[in-house]
């Protein structure tokens, strides 16, 4: 039997150490902040939703294809989540960039299903110039007659703060806005807050374009969908509510 005692470097095994702390510290954070626990409950719905829809048994090939992209928007949020809670604020919204691209893949071959086998048979040329993000993002606004601005902005916010070595990506490196920058993970509750937002966000857009893909009649896929349509219509009426009612002018005198 190897002796595991000294197989990680103790600084590793330190910097482990301190994840773990922060770990603990952000579950903490999480605890008291019931928008931050909806936004993690969405996003394990829909993690949920991929994994369900991955045992459909099929021999349909485009069906394959947006399994396997479920699949790893399911890979992505397990690390994003992860990441985020261990302090690595950065890193984590790096990973949500590659889950904005997944899902506007995902939406382009729910609108045309043909699309899916020209994806597949495509060379690595074909697939940058018909199906990179620029292009499906254009390709989705023309389809539904309006620009999607948030989420493009927000695949931009992800390349330019995590994404890309810019000036901009040092703001997800300190603590505080106005100090230096650390080396390491570190636990502040805005960054924590602004990366498990935008997780919930993405897992709305991911839940709801793999939910078409499920085959209407196989019952093993309604418990999962019914759970993600209830959180769904949770978390809009929470980051979304409507407008209340205008309140009726009074009849008396001088009523509003």
């Amino acid at each position: 039997m190897p002796d595991t005692n000294d197989a990680i470097p103790p600084n590793l095994a330190s910097l482990h150490a301190g994840e773990e702390f922060l770990r603990s510290k952000a579950i903490g954070l999480v605890a008291g902040d019931e928008r931050l626990r909806l936004h993690l409950a969405i996003t394990e719905a829909a993690m949920d939703l991929a994994d369900v829809l991955r045992q459909f048994d099929t021999a349909d090939e485009d069906l394959k294809v947006v399994q396997l992209l479920g699949m790893r928007t399911f890979n992505a949020f397990g690390a994003s989540v992860k990441l985020a809670l261990s302090g690595y604020g950065q890193n984590s919204a790096l990973i949500l960039r590659d889950v904005v691209e997944t899902v506007f893949l995902i939406d382009y071959f729910a609108g045309d299903r043909t699309l899916i086998e020209r994806w597949r048979f495509a060379d690595k040329k074909a697939r940058l110039r018909d199906f990179g993000p620029v292009k499906v993002r254009e390709a989705l606004d023309a389809r539904h007659g309006f620009t999607d601005k948030k989420r493009f902005a927000m695949y931009e916010m992800f390349s330019e703060l995590a994404g890309h070595p810019t000036m901009k990506s040092a703001f997800m490196m300190r603590p505080q806005r106005d100090g230096d920058a650390v080396i390491g993970p570190f636990m502040e509750a805005t960054t924590l807050e602004a990366v498990v937002s935008e997780l919930g966000r993405l897992a709305i857009q991911v839940g709801e374009q793999l939910n078409l893909f499920f085959p209407a009649d196989w019952p093993q896929g309604l418990p999962s969908r019914l759970a993600f349509a209830k959180l769904k219509q949770r978390w809009i009426a929470t980051f979304y509510p409507s407008p209340s009612p205008a309140a009726p002018k009074s009849d008396e005198p001088g009523g509003a």
